[in-house]
């Protein structure tokens, strides 16, 4: 825990049952946002997991579950937060309307 609150990216060496740990990428994922992508497969699937860290960070929607980027209440979620998110989020969504001004109200 204490290598991930120093460094998030350090995530990526810990062992694949801290990287399912929820608090431990959460404590990663708060000191260094890309941390997400060193997470396992199952926090990135999980919808709740998600929404609380793109809600935090939206451009951690780029690690999201190809699943959840499809997911209306998760990009909603992270594009307040950064409108660039919305170029992670999928086709289907880039279309609509209020992502959209989601997205250009947080510039």
């Amino acid at each position: 825990m204490a290598a991930v609150t120093r460094d998030g990216v350090s995530l990526e060496y810990a062992h694949a049952s801290l990287k399912r740990d929820k608090d431990v990428v959460m404590a990663a994922i708060m000191n260094e946002a890309c941390a997400l992508e060193f997470a396992d497969e199952s926090l990135k699937r999980d919808k709740d997991f998600v929404l609380a860290v793109v809600t935090q960070n939206g451009g951690t929607l780029l690690f999201a579950d190809e699943s959840l980027k499809s997911d209306k209440d998760v990009v909603m979620a992270a594009v307040p937060q950064d409108g660039d998110a919305l170029e992670y989020a999928d086709e289907s969504l880039k279309r609509d309307k209020d992502v959209a001004l989601a997205a250009v109200s947080a510039e």
